[in-house]
């Protein structure tokens, strides 16, 4: 049995390399942003990172036909909200994927035939999960720093407009002096109406590339508000006031739930450890004699 196994896994092992040479030596035609991603890529990544890209870039069409056009969308919505990350695009995560997922596979299959099934499924999660992982990490960061940027900015904002200036050309004058997140953002948003595309249609994109309630209230608020004719200054402060609001009821929650846990913590933790220290010290501060305690 042990022989047909490691001849079955032989034959695979030949099949696979005749094939990876002739896909090798296959001319594959390249995606644009993933050509344009492999050229760049070298000065926005590791050199780990470009070497993974390099490996599986043959093999992002086919992740992408098998995630079918749906989920291509909605992980190509989920780049963009996390800001394409270290140039990140939906055909390199598809490479990355493969990449991963073939590394995971192979691994786990090794673990699995040695009698190691739990390390074996931890190699096959990573497999499935390696390349989600940056993204998931990226969207949460990100919008952290849109949200501690935003007061602020809108603080700025109001003064700018106040001060005379369009809110078209403050909006651009502002935006040069931050950096991060959401001076990107709107950078985004100043090009798209350069280019043409509606103030209200630009700010609704502005708010689709972003998961924050902020950055949804901002939105809406300065809809609201230019249909009503507000003035567009009053507004702002008044946006940024709820921000900040919301932020310390949000402060004051994630306080609240901090409390429990701690208690928990220290009650399976530290209770029992103290305990034991405690009634050590007792028995090794008595001078009892365990030997014939226990009849030795």
């Amino acid at each position: 049995m042990i022989a047909l196994l490691l001849a079955l896994l032989g034959g695979v092992a030949v099949a696979g390399v005749f094939l990876g040479v002739r896909m090798y030596r296959a001319e594959a035609r390249l995606p644009d942003d993933l050509a344009l991603a492999l050229e760049v890529g070298s000065s926005r990544v590791s050199v780990a990172d470009s070497a993974i890209d390099r490996l599986g870039m043959r093999f992002a069409p086919t992740v992408l036909r098998l995630m079918g056009p749906k989920r291509v969308d909605a992980k190509r919505r989920k780049i963009d909200q996390a800001g394409n990350p270290n140039g990140l695009t939906v055909d390199r995560y598809a490479a990355r994927r493969a990449v991963y997922g073939v590394f995971g596979a192979v691994c786990a299959f090794s673990l699995f035939v040695n009698g190691v099934p739990l390390i074996g499924f931890l190699a096959l999660a990573f497999g499935l999960f390696a390349a989600d992982a940056l993204i998931w990490q990226a969207v949460r960061e990100r919008k952290e720093q849109i949200e501690r940027t935003l007061p602020d900015f809108l603080d700025v904002l109001a003064v700018v407009v106040s001060a005379g200036l369009g809110f078209r050309q403050a909006l651009d004058r502002v935006a040069d002096h931050y950096e991060g997140p959401w001076a990107d953002e709107l950078r985004i948003t100043l090009r798209q109406m350069d280019m043409g595309v509606s103030r209200r249609k630009a700010f609704e994109e502005l708010r689709r590339r972003n998961t924050s309630e902020q950055v949804s209230q901002f939105v809406t608020a300065l809809q609201q508000g230019e249909e009503l004719g507000a003035p567009i200054a009053e507004t702002l402060i008044q946006i940024a006031n709820d921000m900040r609001r919301t932020d310390a009821q949000n402060a004051r929650r994630r306080a609240a739930k901090t409390v429990p846990k701690t208690t928990l913590v220290t009650l399976i933790f530290m209770v029992p450890a103290t305990l034991i220290l405690i009634v050590c010290g007792m028995f090794l501060g008595s001078d009892t004699d365990f030997g014939s305690i226990l009849g030795g």
